[in-house]
């Protein structure tokens, strides 16, 4: 399993600054340094994006850098030679690779979509939101009557009937990373963030296939996981 690469969320091969710092033995606070002091040079290859995450315990957040394929290539040729950092290169280049290989696959996967397949997705998608419409009426009332709950109750009633992620995220106090590994735990979506067709089928998740333009390959698919209205009231019970 490739735990040093991942797709961010434009379905990007990234890695981070911790990551690196394990596989090459040094000190995060280390490897951060080498980017802040050559940041311009990272910026060309893109802006590097810092981010935080709490630490267990009392400790303080630890700030890290998401770094694109190019990032952590620059990364590399900055840190001393060693034989740990020229064994991690080739690991990392392959990470890489294998990302971009499984990324195309599945892209390649949705593509092979019939316009029928498409059709009747978008004809299921319609239906059930017609359906959740009918749902959405007997939970406000249900809400009304159960006090604690009446300000998510508020933000459900405002709701679309399907919503991104961010979107529930935000409703529910949480941020998308953590509800996305929330979903990936309670088997709502896959390793790749895309929802099962189980979950789709009793109404708590619905998708959106967009098209988009590859530099290289030309028009693609991408498949985009919405949370339902039945959706969010049902984490909103099992989140917290």
């Amino acid at each position: 399993m490739n735990t040093i690469v991942t797709l961010n969320e434009s379905q990007c091969p990234v890695t981070t600054s911790m990551i690196i710092a394990e596989h090459v033995g040094l000190q995060h606070k280390n490897v951060l340094s080498i980017i802040r002091e050559n940041i311009n040079d990272f910026n060309e290859f893109g802006n590097t994006a810092f981010e935080t995450r709490n630490s267990i315990g009392a400790g303080r957040p630890t700030e890290y850098a998401i770094l694109n394929e190019q990032h952590a290539t620059l990364l590399i040729t900055y840190m001393r030679n060693s034989e740990v950092v020229k064994k991690f290169k080739k690991t990392l280049v392959k990470a890489f690779f294998d990302m971009r290989n499984e990324f195309n696959n599945r892209q390649a996967s949705v593509g092979d979509l019939s316009r029928m397949d498409i059709l009747k997705l978008a004809m299921e998608s319609e239906e059930e939101r017609l359906r959740l419409q009918q749902e959405n009426k007997g939970l406000e009332l249900r809400i009304e009557a159960d006090a604690p709950k009446v300000a998510f109750a508020e933000k459900v009633s405002i709701a679309p009937d399907a919503i991104s992620v961010a979107q529930a995220a935000k409703i529910l106090g949480t941020g998308q990373r953590r509800l996305f590994a929330f979903l990936r735990q309670q088997h709502w979506v896959s390793r790749h963030n895309e929802p099962y067709q189980a979950k789709i089928e009793q109404g708590l998740l619905d998708v959106k296939i967009s098209d988009w333009s590859h530099p290289t390959q030309g028009l693609q698919k991408s498949v985009t996981t919405l949370v339902t209205g039945k959706g969010l009231s049902k984490l909103q019970l099992i989140h917290h």
